[in-house]
């Protein structure tokens, strides 16, 4: 798949089939991934492959933690606890959209909880990923980071896979490194769902906008 391509035609996937995903595809995903920038090549990037029983008991620690309403404890502060415009209307629609696709109205709220509730197993893709970083690295390697993810995505295309990068996977970062055996050190950043889509699936008809060139760029001669 040319790059551009892969670039413009990535979405967040939220259905997969049951179908599992070789190792040595996850592998040389991750090998093509590591090329990503760094600073001082710090490479600060690691990574979580949990599938299986494994993926089955976190999915199930982690939702429960959602049902019983427990409030989310995330290693850092992904969204402001205060979002002003233009980034609220974005979030709205953003959302909007999903659930017009998946026909859950605004009022609904038990499908509305059970479609978020779907996050934790990773709507079911057969791989969930969990990206780490040393807590004590600043905010350049956290930068580094994203960069490596994005890397992770568009390799995945490469592959004919698909990816949703999911901060829902970062609420409750203790019971993601017990289950896991990870050390308290270790920050955890986001999930990240992986497996062949479902294209047939309604939450796969619609695409997010974005902003034209002109509304984020000054040019300067």
């Amino acid at each position: 798949m040319e790059v551009t391509e892969a670039i413009r035609n990535r979405k967040s996937t939220r259905a997969f089939l049951p179908k599992q995903v070789d190792k040595g595809i996850i592998t040389n995903i991750l090998e093509c991934a590591r090329w990503a920038p760094s600073g001082v090549n710090s490479q600060p990037w690691q990574v979580a492959v949990v599938t299986g029983e494994t993926k089955g008991i976190l999915g199930k620690a982690l939702a429960q933690c959602r049902a019983n309403d427990e409030p989310a404890r995330q290693d850092y502060n992904y969204y402001p606890t205060k979002v002003d415009e233009p980034y609220l209307t974005r979030r709205r629609v953003c959302g909007k959209a999903l659930y017009n696709a998946l026909n859950i109205q605004r009022d609904d709220l038990e499908k509305r909880r059970e479609q978020w509730m779907k996050n934790y197993h990773s709507f079911d893709a057969p791989v969930a990923l969990y990206f780490f970083i040393d807590g004590f690295l600043e905010t350049g390697s956290w930068i580094d980071c994203g960069m490596f993810i994005q890397n992770v995505m568009l390799a995945a295309r490469g592959h004919g896979l698909e990816t949703c990068a999911q901060a829902a996977l970062a609420e409750y970062p203790d019971v993601v490194r017990d289950t896991l055996n990870i050390p308290d050190s270790k920050k955890l950043i986001c999930g990240m769902a992986l497996g062949y889509a479902d294209y047939a699936d309604a939450s796969y008809r619609y695409r997010t906008e974005r902003e034209p060139v002109e509304a984020f760029t000054a040019w300067f001669d």
